[in-house]
Parts: C-alpha cells; sequence; structure tokens
C-alpha cells in the first residue's frame, strides 16, 4: 500500500460530517450573493450579503485579512468577486454590476475548526451566448473532475479530466493555479492542477478531501497578469474568464460534494 506525505490528512466519516457543515454555509453565501446580484448593486454589497450569511451562522471566513506569501496585504474580505476579464481573487469594490457581467463568486468557511471553499460563474442581466458557453463548459469541467476523484485514481487522473474539457473547447487554462487540499485549513496539500497528465501524481484514498476548480479563459490562451491591487488576475489578453469550485471528499462510495446547496 501506498503511503501519503504527512502534510496530507485522512479525514475520518465523522470529521467529513462536519466539513460537511462548513460546506452547507458556503453553498448558503453563495446562493444569498447569486440572489442579490443584481444590475446596479456593488462588488461591497454582495461582500456584506455574504458576511451576514456567515454571521448567522457562527461561521468565520478563511478570506478575510488571509495573505499568502505572494500577496503584499491581506486579503479584505469575506469573498472574492472577479468580473469580466477577472479570472480570481477581486477584491469586493464599489464597482456597480452592469447589464451583461459575467461574475465569478468564491467563497470559504470555517465552521467547527473545518472549512470549505467552494466558487460559482453567473451572468447579471442580459447574458451573451459566449458567457453562457464559457460558464456551462467550466461546469462541466468541474463535474469530469468531479466524476474522476474516486478511490485508487490519482491526483492525475482529476487534472487530465478538467484540462480535457477546456481544451477540447479551445479555452486558456492558467498554468499556475488549481485547486488544492481542503481540512482545518482553507488551503492545505496537495495542489490540484486544471490540466495534466493521467495516472500521475498521489493516489486519492478514503477521507481524502480536495477542492476542484476550473478556471477557463475564453481566449483561448491561459496568459493572465495581477492587477495594480496585487490580488486580482486578470486575462492578458482581456477576454472573459470563469471559475467554478466545490469541496469534494474521497469515499469508497464515490466523490462527496461538501458544499453542495
Amino acid at each position: 500500500m501506498e503511503r501519503q506525505p504527512k502534510m496530507v490528512e485522512i479525514k475520518s466519516d465523522a470529521s467529513l460530517d462536519a466539513m460537511r457543515e462548513a460546506g452547507r454555509v458556503v453553498a448558503d453565501a453563495l446562493e444569498a450573493v447569486r440572489r442579490a446580484a443584481q444590475v446596479r448593486v456593488s462588488l461591497k454589497e454582495l461582500d456584506e450579503v455574504a458576511r451576514e450569511v456567515l454571521r448567522a451562522a457562527g461561521a468565520d471566513s478563511p478570506f478575510l485579512n488571509y495573505r499568502p506569501s505572494f500577496a503584499d496585504t491581506p486579503f479584505p474580505a469575506v469573498i472574492c468577486t472577479s468580473v469580466n476579464d477577472a479570472i480570481v481573487h477581486g477584491i469586493p469594490s464599489d464597482y456597480r454590476l452592469r447589464d451583461g457581467d459575467l461574475v465569478s463568486i468564491d467563497c470559504g468557511a470555517k465552521l467547527g475548526g473545518w472549512a470549505g471553499d467552494a466558487a460559482i460563474s453567473f451572468t447579471v442581466g442580459t447574458a451573451r451566448p459566449a458567457d453562457l458557453t464559457l460558464i456551462e463548459t467550466t461546469a462541466r469541467a468541474l463535474a469530469a473532475g468531479i466524476a474522476a476523484a474516486v478511490v485508487g485514481a490519482r491526483i492525475g487522473d482529476i487534472s487530465h479530466a478538467v484540462g480535457s474539457v477546456g481544451r477540447a473547447a479551445g479555452y486558456g487554462i492558467p498554468a499556475d493555479f488549481g485547486g488544492h487540499g481542503v481540512g482545518r485549513n482553507m488551503h492545505e496539500d496537495p495542489h490540484v492542477a486544471n490540466d495534466g497528465r493521467p495516472g500521475r501524481g498521489m493516489r486519492l484514498r478514503h477521507g481524502m478531501v480536495l477542492a476542484i476548480e476550473p478556471m477557463f479563459l475564453a481566449g483561448g490562451r491561459g496568459d493572465y497578469r495581477t492587477a495594480p491591487d496585487g490580488w486580482t488576475l486578470v486575462t492578458s489578453d482581456g477576454s472573459r474568464a470563469a471559475h467554478v469550485e466545490h469541496t469534494v471528499a474521497i469515499t469508497e462510495d464515490g466523490p462527496r460534494i461538501l458544499t453542495a446547496p
């Protein structure tokens, strides 16, 4: 039997149940934000909607004041709000949503010592057909990645499943960003790339928990740059992007989506 690196925690079934409770809070927050995201609503107002859901559930935000090594400043909000050409990590601002905007919302919650992490993409008002196709394809890639997250498979099988959908559609895939382990912290090992070769990497075991999060760029290239705020990643060619994510437990009964509505 292969042994996993010590930094990857294998969760008990009771721990998975506890993580599901954190995941419910994330799902509730994302749904509340989606309902509130109307034309002329500001991104800061959407952040306050999510804050209220977390407060009501007695949950903390793993996003608020999070400061990874690449960031010059701590993240100032409980959700990431990435609009149009923003891929991920968008900071909620005074920007007011406009008809036709493509919005990606990423949210996390910590409850009872366990974290959940998920993201959705949607359009506001009158949708561009190309945006709907981009979102649907990104969601289909997430479903393919989840389907590959089974006991005995490998991390590379998830990466290949996600990347195959994006590449077949002609979308760009940012090479440096992808999914990750989730547990007592929002970001844990292992890294889960959004493209890769099957049969490679760590073998999946019952009790592992992964955030699987495709992010596709409509322009066909995976190139991006960091906005002046030091956080937001935007497409280099100005094309639109979509980002979806679920926290998923690997179980003997198949993948268990801990952040499902």
